[in-house]
């Protein structure tokens, strides 16, 4: 979420900082009978959600296969669990400015752990298509830019928000929100590329055999992948694409794309659908890679792939003599 701009002394009844917001934001002015619960469901599906991604991964690890992925996904779901409650501290509180910053901070920074898991995924994809390319050195270094350009843009983004309700002159608050801008139209770029690698994939020529990685067969993994990317890209175009509108003037009628239920749906509804849909589809298992691989032929995992398969099937035991 991007904040919008607050003009110097307008509509601001606290003398110092932080100063209260005088433009509309997603979600408008959030309502005790209403938002409360509504945040309070949502609260309720992430704490499920992450239930679910920690079972799974405790499950594997003592199988012997672990899958930090399903970590990272119930890290998500924490960070949203976060979000949730300080939203409904903050709308029980209006009056306390800082509970609403921090809250709406959280609301920007949870969804990109959902990014990172996404571009993994398509970066795993590639490998097993297109060894070589997927293992180059500069592809590989690609991706670790990316990664560490993600990182700081967060930061840069989180900065300028807070930093917008601490000043009042003119040219911070410009530069904030041109920060905060590029901030949006970054992470929407980040949220989307999967869907092009994944396609690119298919569409060059391949000059050797996939390499199998996981259960199901690439065009399943390449579906995954495309979903919640999709997904995720609707909600980060949407808050990009308001972003870049003219801030407008809580004096005036709050603008239709800022309604609540776009705050629900874009934000949250998205981001949930993308949580039970990598559960309900198993991505442990669909994604999962040897350890410690490295190179072209590392990802090739048949026989494992065929034991999960068949342990799905028989409900048999495990190499490690556990029960599935």
């Amino acid at each position: 979420m991007v904040f919008t701009e607050n003009p110097p002394g307008a509509g601001m009844a606290n003398k110092g900082p932080p100063y209260v917001p005088s433009t509309w934001a997603i979600g408008g002015i959030p309502k005790i009978g209403i938002d409360i619960p509504i945040t309070a469901a949502f609260l309720f599906l992430y704490i499920c959600g992450a239930a679910t991604h920690m079972t799974i991964f405790q499950r594997n690890k003592r199988r012997g296969h672990k899958f930090l992925i399903s970590v990272f996904t119930f890290g998500f779901c924490m960070a949203r669990i976060a979000t949730c409650t300080l939203r409904i501290a903050s709308i029980s509180l209006p009056k306390n400015i800082r509970l609403s910053i921090a809250a709406s901070i959280f609301v920007s920074a949870g969804v990109l752990i959902l990014f990172l898991v996404n571009l993994v995924f398509a970066q795993r994809i590639i490998r097993a298509m297109h060894p070589r390319l997927g293992w180059h050195p500069v592809f590989s270094i690609s991706f670790k830019i990316a990664y560490v350009l993600i990182v700081l843009t967060l930061a840069i983004v989180i900065t300028a928000a807070v930093q917008t309700f601490y000043s009042i002159r003119p040219r911070t608050r410009q530069i904030d929100r041109d920060l905060q801008l590029y901030g949006a139209t970054f992470l929407a770029i980040v949220s989307f590329l999967p869907i092009p690698m994944v396609t690119l994939s298919f569409l060059l020529p391949r000059k050797s055999v996939p390499e199998r990685f996981g259960t199901g067969s690439l065009p399943s993994q390449a579906f995954i992948v495309v979903t919640g990317s999709f997904f995720l890209t609707l909600g980060a175009w949407f808050r990009c694409g308001t972003a870049w509108k003219r801030p407008v003037p809580r004096s005036q009628p709050l603008p239709e794309y800022y309604a609540r239920a776009c705050f629900y749906v874009f934000i949250f509804v998205v981001e949930v659908i993308v949580v039970y849909f990598y559960a309900a589809m198993r991505v442990d298992k669909r994604f999962w890679v040897p350890n410690g691989a490295k190179g072209p032929g590392s990802y090739e995992a048949g026989a494992w792939a065929e034991r999960l398969e068949k342990e799905e099937v028989d409900g048999g035991m495990t190499d490690y003599g556990e029960r599935v």
